[in-house]
């Protein structure tokens, strides 16, 4: 079969359950190479038609077409396992290659699951959900089908996964609402709206700025909804790239993002103080709290030490850190839902949480999804003399009027996620806390949730690995680092992201200048190395080389999200650009070292 035949060619497939039409005649096509993201709101359909092109269900009409001898490998949102069966075994029950143990060890231990003859049945969800993923990676396929594949990852697990997915000939669909993932990682977005199937031939920023062409020109779409997608590409449009020019270590940059970030607290207070909703001066404090988890063990999990914090009022905190490491420990002490060992936290008298944890999705499924709200209460508070019925907050966060008095037994996983956030909101919170609320959330209803979360008129503590939804909603973060280590940063993620790899550049540039110190340490100012001949040359043509690199690597970009490349021409720069950003990194890195040493 010719080489330019597509992995995969859907033609005019229509898939329907009863009454609920979910798309139709919908065609696209899969080159091998691609990296495709599947976008659409909840409930329209995606989990179905990754299912149904995996072979996991059936469709109504059209065909699918696979390339002859094609492998498919398919992540499920929810993936059964036995659950006697061990860890490791799970990795291999389905393809049984013995000889990829090691690499099965490797994709594991990056995915923190370690124990690998421990049962299934005694993992959580969340790690059921890694394994199922490391599982799916190892059978190496021609062809990946991902439904939300950073579920459940934290941080540094969705960075792993963010450069193993994007280097080589990898072909990928999937299903994500990591934004940062999607403009990262993929190079075609499909969008499946109003029954049928928009291809944008580019990452998410390409998409943003094509779909509000297309909105635009078709007129098609309510003025709100226009300007949630025209304000995220102008936001988009405003990010600085992942990695900046030359980076130049200042120990200052701490200081300016903490001028910054109390600048922009007290416009905020300003801002919000007139909306007339009473919350005190006094929110919480941390009187020097410790915790620690077994204690009595050979290895106790220290959570927090002797930890003072003392919030202030209309404060929107991110929460951040690798699974484990006790966030959302932290958040049930201050709930009063686990106890401290030592200190204690003090609660303003005026303060009213909303909790939204990741274990609190319990309906009656045979209640209408407006009785849901309205057992709650009629209205919600906005202050400023605003309020939002019962139906208007459920209509602001897309819940038609004809959903509003479905059952809620129909609803999708994701439309049951945004009711149970509905319902929290409901019960008109001061301060809201919210644990890893973007989970199966649509990206339309994140942009939504960022609005209300910017405007909302008290306090805000999120626990996210959403990094694109923690920089448009916090203004600085806690970052736990286990073993009761908590960094407070004033800054968003990128921004955190950015001046740690600057202050661990400068840490490792000093550790190699400490050693080759004299060893009596009682050296003068004017006994400091300084460049070579040589040195000052390499650093020169450093230079040049960099800004060379990042003129390729603007220009091959540009090409990549132009849409006019053929299929051959898009592999080719495909691969070259995660080549290009690693050549820059090296040079850049000892453009760094060099930097360091007196010219």
């Amino acid at each position: 079969m010719a080489k330019d035949t597509p992995y995969v060619d859907v033609q005019n497939l229509s898939k329907s359950f009863g009454a609920l039409n979910l798309f139709s005649n919908i065609s696209f096509s899969i080159a091998e190479g691609q990296k495709v993201g599947l976008i659409a709101k909840n409930g329209t359909g995606k989990s179905t038609l990754l299912a149904v092109l995996a072979g996991k269900e059936g469709h109504d009409t059209g065909d699918i077409i696979f390339r002859r001898d094609l492998t498919v490998g398919f992540l499920e949102q929810s993936p059964q396992f036995d659950p006697q069966e061990s860890v490791l075994d799970a990795c291999f029950n389905h393809h049984g290659e013995e000889e990829k143990v090691l690499k099965a060890k490797q994709v594991l231990t990056q995915l923190k699951i370690r124990n690998l003859q421990q049962p299934m049945g005694q993992l959580s969800g969340g790690q059921q959900k890694r394994v199922a993923l490391a599982n799916v990676l190892l059978m190496e396929p021609d062809l990946l089908i991902l439904d939300e594949p950073t579920n459940h990852l934290d941080l540094e697990m969705i960075e792993w996964l963010e450069g193993y997915l994007a280097r080589g000939n990898k072909t990928l669909l999937m299903v994500t609402h990591d934004r940062f993932f999607l403009d990262r990682v993929c190079s075609v977005i499909l969008e499946l709206d109003d029954h049928t199937i928009y291809s944008y031939r580019g990452n998410y920023s390409y998409y943003l700025e094509k779909r509000q062409e297309r909105v635009d020109a078709k007129r098609a779409e309510i003025a709100r909804a226009n300007n949630l997608y025209r304000t995220e590409l102008e936001w988009m449009r405003r990010m600085p790239q992942a990695r900046g020019h030359k980076a130049r270590y200042r120990e200052e940059a701490f200081y300016e993002l903490e001028k910054v970030a109390k600048q922009r607290m007290e416009e905020r207070q300003l801002r919000l103080k007139a909306s007339n909703v009473y919350i005190g001066s006094k929110i919480f404090e941390c009187q020097y709290i410790s915790k620690t988890f077994g204690q009595m063990s050979n290895e106790p999990v220290v959570i927090l030490k002797d930890f003072y914090y003392n919030f202030s009022r209309f404060e929107k905190m991110g929460i951040v850190g690798n699974n484990g490491t006790g966030k959302s420990t932290f958040i049930k002490m201050l709930l009063g839902l686990e106890p401290v060992d030592d200190g204690r936290i003090v609660i303003g008298e005026t303060i009213r949480f909303g909790y939204f944890s990741q274990e609190g999705l319990q309906f009656d499924d045979q209640q209408k999804v407006i009785d849901v709200i309205t057992a709650i209460a009629d209205y919600v508070d906005l202050g400023g003399g605003r309020k939002l019925s019962a139906s208007q907050l459920l209509q602001y966060f897309l819940f038609t009027p004809e959903q509003q008095y479905n059952y809620v037994y129909k609803l999708s996983g994701g439309e049951r996620r945004k009711l149970y956030l509905c319902t929290v909101l409901m019960k008109n919170p001061n301060f809201l806390v919210l644990d890893e609320p973007t989970n199966d959330l649509d990206i339309v209803t994140l942009q939504i949730l960022e609005e209300y979360l910017q405007d909302f008129p008290g306090c805000v503590i999120v626990v996210s690995h959403d990094r694109y939804f923690m920089d448009k909603v916090v203004d600085h973060l806690l970052v736990f680092k286990g073993q009761g280590e908590v960094q407070d940063f004033p800054g968003n993620y990128t921004q955190y992201r950015e001046w740690a790899a600057l202050e661990s550049d400068h840490s490792s540039s000093a550790r190699n200048s400490k050693t080759s110190v004299n060893a009596n340490k009682s050296y003068r100012h004017d006994d400091r190395r300084r460049m070579s001949f040589k040195e000052k040359r390499e650093f020169e043509q450093l230079e040049r080389e960099i800004a060379s690199l990042e003129e390729e690597q603007r220009q091959l970009e540009e090409q990549l999200c132009s849409g006019q490349l053929s299929v051959e021409e898009l592999t080719e720069k495909s691969k070259r650009l995660p080549l290009l950003k690693d050549e820059l990194d090296a040079k850049s890195m000892r453009w760094l070292e060099l930097s360091e040493i007196e010219s």
